[in-house]
Parts: C-alpha cells; structure tokens; sequence
C-alpha cells in the first residue's frame, strides 16, 4: 500500500527547501524528493578535480531575503557568508580597470579616475536605484493579485503598493514607470559617459537572459535586481563553502522543522485523477500518496512532462509551450596552480575577491548577443568571473586556486553542430578571452569543468538551459509569471502547486519564490 503525505515537494533547490521549512512550522509534515544526490539544485557545492571545489552553478549568494536568513537560523546551521569590499572589477582591453566598491563614495572615486562627470553622478544613481528598488522589492514579497477577482488582501497590499509609489516622489515615480520598458543601454547612457561603467552596469540587465543590452525591458532586470542590492553594478556577496553550504543549511533547518528530504528519488509522475494531484511516481516504480503536491521544477517540465498535457485545456498547453526560457548561459570552473596575474591589476589581489566582469562596451555585449540569436555561441564571450579560493582557501589545494566562469552567450541550441562536438571549443573560447586581460592564465590551468546549456537541462533539471526557470520579461513577470491568471503557484490541477524560480518573483536566488509559494498555498491548505 503507498504511504501517505501531507504535502510532497518535487526538488529539492533553494525554493523548495524554503517552502518545506515554512510548511513544516506551520505543522505539515512535508516530504522533499530531489532527484540528484545531493540536495541544492543550482546552489551546489561539488569537487570537479581532486582537491578542487566549487559553486558548480550559481557562483554568488543570492541576495537572499533577510527574514528567509532569520527564519531558518541559516547561521546557527552553520551558514557563514563573505562580503569583500569590492564589488566589481571591470577590466578593459587597454590595460585599465575600474574597481567598484560596495561603498558608494569610494566606488565613485575609482569612477573618478575615467569621468569626474560620471564619478559626481555614480551616487545619484544608487540614490534612486534604492529608492526605485525598495519599492520592487515589497511587490516581489507580494503575491501577484488576482486581477478578475481581487480579494480584500489583494487589495490591501496594492493599495499599500500604489502609497509607495507616491511616495517616491514624481522624479523617481516618473523614472520608475518610464525605465521599466527601456533598453538598459539607453538607461545607463542616460547617466555615464564612460564606456566600461555603462557596460559594467547594463550587464545586470542582461545576466542570465536571452536578451542583449539593446532589448526592450532589459532595465526591468535591472530593477528587480536593485530591489535586493542598490549598486549600480551590484555586490558581491560569497559562503564559505561555496554555494551549496546555503542550501545545506536551508536542508538543514527544514529537517529540524519536521520536513523529511530523500535524495536520489527521481519523481517520473504526478498521478492525477479526475483533476485532482493525488500523489507522485518515483522512478523506480514506488508511489506516494499525497494532500498536495508542490513543484519545484520549472513550470513547463512540472505541467508538459511530469502529468500528461491531456489533463490541460488545450489553450493553456498552447500557452505553456510559448512561454519563453531559452538558455544563452554556460558556465566553466577551472583549477588553477596559482593566482592569475591580470594586467590591469598589478598585483591587486583585492581587487579579485569579489566579481570581475569582462565585457568593456555596450556594442561588445550586443555583438555577444548577436552571435546566440543566429545559432553560435560568442567567440568574444560577456564574462562574469569569481575567485573563491581567495576567500575560502578549503576550496582548493595550498597555493593553487579555483576560478569560476559564468559565460554568455550560448544558444540552448546550435546551429548545425551539437554541444558535446563544441565542448572543448567553448573552453578554450573562454580562456583565450580571459588570457587577453591576464597572459599567464593559459600555462595555469590543471583541469577544468565545462558546462553546457544542455548540461543544464540534462544534468540540473533546467528545460531549455534557463538558469531562471524562464524569462524575466515584462510579458512574463508579477501577474504574468509564468501565465496571465495563473501567477498565485496555483495550477490548473486542483492540489498541484508551483514553487520554483518560474514563479514571482523568479530572481535568482533569492529565496522569494519559495517563500511567496508557502504564504499562499499555506492559504488554501488550512482552509
């Protein structure tokens, strides 16, 4: 006879380890099945080479929610997070770099050294980009209201919404309403004159995302990054441990909550009767009986492959399918014998601690883009590189180093070829780039760890590559993510819910969606 649940949760990454722990204080007895041997999803933690260590995927933390850090007792489970003083590194072809720090005036006197005119203007900047971001950010906390039928609540917190704004003032409401649609480019032009900081600043825009810096609405990205971190370029926020230790911890104080986490449990099924999630079928055949099912795998995946489309309208199959989430992302760790020597730096070790962006021009980043919409990936790739080692030296052998590599752009599907032929060809891409700004690294590397978009999907669970679990797009955010009129991680399955980055607020890892998820779906379950 199959076990019985209160509540299974399909995956277990950050978004569903979060939703368990809140199910599990509010007296569920959740069971979370992830289909790899560790928990973590994209926030992992593994060796790709003896000795060496990395953030397989996701390289920096989140930022995640304060009150999700709170609630949990991340710490107290042993979570212990690094914030260098720098931010950003951008560094150029001509043997400059420009070093943001994560304190705004010292960030604009480094600005100081290309521009005065920009240097006076960085501060101004973050000013409204705080002011615009706390804003985004309370809606993010919100569950998207229902637009036919709003309830007292929905009400309420727009209300509370709309009071916000006002408050902002009309310069920065104005601001608020007129960026959101832009092209980042246009927005960062508007602000600076140096060409690095404009391309340092609109790759927030753009990371993660079929869209170039000349796309439409590339600054919403922007902005809902701002609601979690105001620089202009962002921070860097780091754990010891690597990324996984976040989600080691989240595993950690979702058990002491009562949640039961099985790992190696692969879900093949939601069983569906009648319109009704009744319970999942692990792949070996073992079925489990549940109240409700919660998903935290990505809204076409959950509803096009793991319950048969025909228990779907035909409209809302047609729907799903358009629903964008096209991978341009792959990401290469290397091992390193030594500390690379970049030329722009001079021996600036603090100047590698936290993020260093490759990607000097708005045209650079377009062209890179350019290339992803045609089939190829960039042979003059945006870069997002990290150092962990420099500080978590547990990450790598005495002496010797690890290097993260986020790389864009790389089409989810190529043209005429296949990723396991362009493996190597994409590796040697990303270091031939990295040995413009730093010769030495070439004769450094020991071993290396090359992840393609169909990795993503094939290895992570991610359809289509998409880091995101789908685009952050006007037509695809709030009330609109992933669907118009199914927005509430609700699904037309009565029981089956969603709870993954494909669901408001979706940006990255955050811990918001999985908060939001539990918030609403606790809503129902206790009614």
């Amino acid at each position: 006879m199959a076990a019985t649940r209160d509540v299974i949760i399909i995956g277990g990454g950050h978004n569903g380890l979060v939703t368990a722990f809140y199910m599990a204080k509010a007296g569920f007895k959740p069971l979370v099945l992830e289909r790899r041997a560790q928990t973590g999803g994209a926030a992992i933690t593994e060796e790709f080479s003896p000795g060496f260590r990395c953030s397989t995927l996701a390289h920096s933390a989140g930022p995640l929610l304060p009150e999700i850090v709170r609630d949990m007792q991340l710490e107290r489970h042993g979570l212990k997070s690094v914030t260098p003083e720098v931010g950003v590194t951008a560094l150029s072809p001509d043997g400059r770099a420009l070093v943001l720090y994560n304190d705004v005036m010292r960030a604009a006197q480094d600005v100081g050294n290309f521009s005065a005119k920009d240097a006076l203007k960085y501060a101004a900047f973050q000013q409204s980009l705080e002011k615009i971001g706390s804003v985004i950010g309370n809606a993010l906390q919100l569950a998207p209201p229902n637009i036919d039928d709003p309830s007292r609540g929905d009400l309420w917190s727009m209300l509370q919404t709309g009071r916000a704004l006002r408050k902002l003032g009309k310069k920065d409401m104005y601001r608020l309403l007129r960026w959101g649609p832009m092209a980042v480019a246009d927005l960062v032009s508007e602000f600076f004159e140096t060409e690095l900081l404009r391309a340092t600043v609109a790759a927030r825009g753009i990371f993660g995302t079929a869209l170039g810096p000349w796309s439409a609405g590339s600054s919403l990205v922007l902005l809902i990054r701002a609601a979690g971190d105001a620089h202009p370029a962002g921070s860097s926020s780091f754990t010891m441990g690597g990324a996984g230790a976040i989600t080691q911890a989240m595993a950690a104080a979702a058990k002491e909550a009562g949640a039961t986490v099985r790992t190696g449990a692969e879900v093949k099924e939601v069983r569906v009767k009648d319109g009704i999630a009744n319970g999942v079928v692990l792949a070996g055949g073992e079925e489990i009986n549940a109240k409700a099912v919660i998903s935290n795998a990505d809204p076409r995946r959950t509803l096009l492959k793991l319950i048969d489309p025909t228990h779907l309208t035909p409209d809302f199959v047609m729907k799903l399918q358009n629903y964008r989430m096209p991978g341009t992302v792959a990401k290469v760790n290397l091992a390193l014998s030594a500390l690379p020597q970049f030329t722009a730096l001079s021996g600036r070790e603090d100047a590698l601690r936290g993020r260093i962006h490759i990607g000097p021009e708005i045209d650079y980043l377009e062209r890179a883009f350019d290339e992803s919409k045609y089939g190829n990936f960039s042979p003059h790739p945006y870069l997002e590189v990290t150092i962990p080692s420099l500080a978590d030296p547990s990450m790598s052998p005495d002496g010797k180093h690890v290097m993260s590599i986020y790389m864009q752009y790389a089409p989810f599907a190529l043209k005429g070829t296949d990723w396991e032929s362009q493996r190597s060809s994409l590796g040697d891409t990303v270091v031939k780039t990295l040995a413009e700004y730093a010769p030495n690294l070439p004769g450094l590397v020991e071993d290396g760890q090359i992840i393609t978009p169909k990795d993503l999907e094939d290895t992570y669970g991610l359809t289509g590559g998409h880091i995101f679990h789908g685009e952050l797009a006007l037509d695809q955010f709030f009330t609109m993510r992933p669907l118009l009129d199914w927005a509430r991680y609700a699904t037309p399955i009565q029981n089956l819910y969603l709870c993954g980055s494909g669901t408001h607020p979706g940006a990255g890892l955050t811990g918001g969606s999985g908060a939001n998820a539990a918030r609403e779906i606790l809503k129902v379950l206790r009614r």
